[in-house]
């Protein structure tokens, strides 16, 4: 997994890309989301539109992730997912934890 990190006015934009599955991509994500909450940034929106493929890791690092960021005081926010991430998170019933968009200023908007 790859990524870059934006700021666009009080929110990081994680733009993701590639894999993220079980021993690479999943412990990238967790350093990742660590290095930006260290930074005092909490209002974080993943851009997953090239994400080719998460696993079930994947996901949990999702959760784990979404979870550390709450306890942090902030938000986590998705954008552009890809339809085999919306059926996954569908399928496990996790879709109803994210607020998930498809327009990325829509997305900043919604975190003030």
């Amino acid at each position: 997994m790859k990524y870059e990190k934006r700021d666009v006015g009080e929110v990081t934009v994680i733009d993701l890309s590639g894999k993220i599955t079980i021993g690479s991509g999943d412990e990238a994500l967790r350093d990742m989301i660590s290095a930006v909450l260290d930074e005092g940034k909490k209002n974080l929106l993943l851009n997953l539109e090239f994400v080719k493929y998460m696993d079930s890791a994947g996901i949990g690092e999702l959760i784990r992730c979404y979870t550390r960021v709450k306890n942090a005081g902030g938000e986590l926010k998705l954008l552009n997912l890809t339809k085999k991430i919306k059926d996954l998170l569908t399928i496990t019933k996790l879709i109803s934890i994210f607020e998930d968009f498809t327009d990325e200023s829509e997305a900043v908007k919604s975190f003030t």
